[in-house]
């Protein structure tokens, strides 16, 4: 019997050991039972196999072919058994594959940072989805019962791939239905650990993938891999693989895992690398059409445990243009709500009618489920079938058991709505102006983000967000607050750009020649020449900087990133390692172009302000140009070079609140952003001043030429350059700065969006109209957004002007007939 070790900081002590007997069952003092045992189990008087314990907390035998995952932190084993008729999980008998060619997917090893980033993760993603299930009323007033069935045989892999058996082994039947209280059960019937959930709009697939998660997290002995959900509407797997979106998305929601390993990657891409994430893709069909093929094929690449959710249609699409299917994957079919779901549900959620002692004239949904139980009028089936999805519960309930006043019997009107497309537009276009006027009803809230709100105002709003969202015929689904500005044109962003930067050159250079003639030359203080060097030299930069711009755009760069570190003086969370080394040189090697320009134009204003009064020499004229632009191109680019550069050493990873929500992502590029320029400022005037003073000394020991450059002109220099250069590329060059330039002031110029955006946002987010996914908010359902998006294009028509073919009767085939009339 071998001895179980556990790994510490100190190296590795002995554990008691872990042995394989015949009874069948794993016990663990003071912590989780070890479960998820595979392999032959002892027979007779075989001995049993003995255990070995990894750095990541799994258990692995040493006779090869057996492996046990679920050790969590500092788990004691007493003992584990396995019968010899079959394998123990969750206290019940399990059937074990029969020859299996692979064992189920494990997590691999990771080193001690690396699964304390793990299990860092791991809580933040569930107190993140917690939160978001109690923001979506996921159990208010009980879940509705989403169920679900195995899915057609060709829209999974074949039965002896999913199940990893040998070549000639008979499959085992498996039976994948379920409610949403069994989701990770269903899950774990899998042995590829590949499933697909798939069901029609608003069938409920996103919550169900949150109940996974959730779930998941809950199961100790699942706790090897992290399921963390990725809404893939905006991934584009032509020209990323699957590794990369998911360490960029971690990075961008979990800005934390920037740290470096020794090795020089990223917590994040480790924690991929080392298989600890097991991704739930969220929404295969919000992808463009034609990419839906490519991703396919980019996830049939990779033996990567995951869930995807989908539209049925969407993804039977994609399978019939690439002739496969998600390679080892099951699927589950999601089943619509019947009518005893909807009389157990509706009632409970009238609070009105239950504040007024249930008055039978009170109760708004008593007599509509009594019309919805006749079978053969035409008006009930096609209401049965609209509130088969919790999206459209959801919508009615808002509708008709928010506010009283509003009966739901009129839905049955067959001349106001003689379609299934007429009521779903009269559900969505009801839902925003409900839950505003609800608001205007309350005047006790002191939230500042919670503030009254005229509804059409907000519907306007809400439909310009949505409608920017719209790009090449193809709706994306993150709003993301550093991307707000990518709905402006790009002429105008140039312009923008322009303008603000040359006001802050011209500012600064005005306000330190006011200051400097005032308080050191203070009787040869020439206002109009002050004026006219604070114009040119706004005029100069502005260009310069719109140009950068413009080139940025291009280049498909112009929307700069948030800031995933801050500045922190002490060395205790500094940034290490390769990746680190190689992101200050590219910064340096940027900032000496940058800073070359910039004093190549400064040395262009002087010239130009001293040709135009008249104090420019006579002789030598290429000389002292060519001196000026060598002298102030050299010190301005050293400078930048070293003010960058140590912005670089003074980063350190956000922490892991960081990225909570939106607005705590805003306020932390906020934060960095104002520490940049209170770093960069003084840097880059001393730098320049104190630079400029030595190379007066050093460039005539290289060129014949006398130079004199005082060292009060030099900080006037300096002072200009890096009060000025500094808030431009601050306001032009991250993300905090275009937003506040775009986003709070151009957009609510333009009536575009409100004065107090991140309140508005905030908002309509605390109302349920909006949903945290991650650093991004987003509708809370496509079709909503599509909604809102259509409203806006064209606000003086009829929402449900075109009349959308009705659905077929069978349920299996009527989803995207649905989506395409009504979507």
């Amino acid at each position: 019997m071998a001895k179980a070790l556990k790994r510490t900081a100190g190296g590795e002590e002995p554990e008691p050991p872990v042995t394989v007997s015949d009874t069948g069952d794993a016990e663990a003092d003071g912590g989780t039972a070890v479960t998820g045992y595979r392999g032959p189990a002892p027979r007779g008087d075989e001995s049993p196999s003995s255990v070995s314990v990894s750095g990541t907390g799994n258990a692995i035998a040493t006779d090869g072919g057996t492996a046990i995952s679920g050790f969590i932190n500092h788990l004691h084993v007493r003992e584990l058994t396995v019968r010899p008729s079959g394998l123990r999980e969750h206290g019940r008998q399990a059937e074990a594959s029969p020859n299996p060619l692979f064992p189920r997917p494990t997590a691999g090893t990771a080193s001690g940072g690396v699964a304390d980033a793990a299990a860092s993760l791991a809580r933040e993603v569930r107190c993140r989805w917690q939160r978001e299930e109690s923001h979506r009323r996921v159990h208010d007033p009980f879940p509705l019962p989403v169920r679900y069935r195995s899915a057609p045989a060709g829209l999974m892999d074949r039965l002896e791939n999913i199940q990893r058996l040998q070549p000639g082994a008979a499959p085992r039947d498996l039976d994948l239905s379920g409610d949403l209280r069994s989701v990770v059960d269903t899950y774990r019937k899998v042995d590829s650990r590949r499933l697909v959930i798939i069901g029609r709009v608003g069938s409920g697939k996103s919550v169900l993938a949150i109940k996974f998660a959730l779930d998941h997290l809950a199961a100790p002995e699942s706790a090897a891999r992290v399921p963390v959900i990725f809404s893939i509407g905006s991934w584009d797997p032509i020209t990323t693989t699957p590794r990369d979106f998911l360490i960029d998305r971690l990075l961008r929601d979990h800005p934390h895992l920037a740290r470096r390993t020794p090795d020089g990657a990223t917590l994040a891409a480790a924690l991929v690398d080392a298989e600890l994430i097991l991704p739930v893709l969220d929404g295969f069909d919000e992808l463009a059409e034609a990419l839906r093929g490519p991703a396919l094929e980019a996830l049939n690449t990779t033996s990567l445990p995951l869930i995807l959710t989908s539209r049925r249609e969407a993804y039977a699409r994609a399978i019939r243009e690439g002739h496969a299917p998600l390679v080892w994957a099951a699927c589950i079919e999601l089943l619509d709500l019947n009518v005893e779901d909807l009389a157990a549900y509706l009632p409970r959620t009238d609070r009105f009618a239950a504040s007024w002692g249930g008055c039978g004239d009170l109760r708004v949904w008593d007599s509509f489920l009594e019309r919805l139980r006749v079978q053969h009028t035409p008006a009930s089936i096609r209401l049965r079938q609209i509130l088969g999805t919790p999206l459209m519960v959801a919508l009615a309930r808002t509708i008709y058991g928010t506010a009283p006043g509003k009966q739901p019997l009129e839905l049955f009107d067959t001349t106001r709505f003689p379609t299934k497309g007429h009521i779903e537009e009269h559900l969505l276009a009801g839902f925003v102006p409900t839950l505003y006027q609800h608001r205007a009803h309350d005047q006790a809230d002191t939230d500042r983000s919670r503030r009254n709100r005229d509804v059409k105002q907000a519907q306007r709003w809400l439909g310009y967000l949505a409608s920017s969202l719209t790009h090449d015929g193809h709706d994306r689904q993150d709003i993301a607050w550093w991307r707000l500005g990518e709905s402006v044109r790009l002429s105008t962003r140039i312009l923008h750009t322009a303008l603000g930067s040359a006001l802050c050159m011209a500012l600064a250079t005005c306000l330190v020649g006011f200051c400097g003639y005032a308080f050191v030359h203070p009787f040869e203080l020439r206002p109009t020449r002050v004026l006219m060097q604070g114009a040119l030299a706004g005029l100069l930069f502005g260009i310069t900087f719109g140009l950068a711009h413009g080139v940025l755009a291009l280049s498909g760069r112009s929307a700069a990133l948030p800031s995933r570190v801050r500045l922190k003086l002490s060395t205790a969370e500094r940034r290490a390692g390769r990746g680190w080394t190689r992101d200050v040189l590219v910064r340096v090697r940027a900032a000496l172009v940058a800073g070359a320009v910039l004093g190549i134009g400064t040395s262009w204003t002087d010239m130009l302000i001293r040709a135009a009064d008249g104090s420019f020499p006579d002789s030598g004229f290429i000389r002292i140009v060519t001196g000026n632009m060598l002298l102030l191109g050299l010190v301005f680019s050293l400078t930048a070079g070293l003010a960058f550069g140590l912005l670089a050493v003074l980063e350190a990873p956000m922490d892991i609140t960081a990225a909570a929500t939106p607005v705590h992502l805003l306020s932390a590029n906020r934060a960095a952003a104002i520490r940049q320029l209170l770093v960069l400022v003084p840097v880059i005037t001393l730098g320049c001043a104190l630079g400029g003073h030595i190379a007066v000394r050093l460039i005539p020991m290289v060129f014949p030429w006398t130079m004199t450059w005082p060292l009060s002109v030099a900080f006037f220099y300096g002072a200009i350059g890096g009060l000025g250069g500094s808030m431009s590329y601050v306001l032009a060059f991250t993300a905090w700065g275009q937003w506040l330039t775009l986003a709070r002031v151009w957009m609510p110029l333009t009536r575009r969006l409100p004065w107090d955006t991140v309140a508005f946002l905030k908002d309509a987010y605390q109302l349920g109209v909006l949903r945290h996914t991650g650093a991004v908010y987003q509708f809370r359902h496509n079709r909503l957004q599509q909604h809102l998006a259509h409203s806006y294009r064209d606000p003086g028509q009829r929402t449900a002007a075109a009349t959308p073919a009705e659905a077929p009767a069978n349920p299996l085939k009527a989803d995207d007939q649905e989506s395409s009339a009504l979507g």
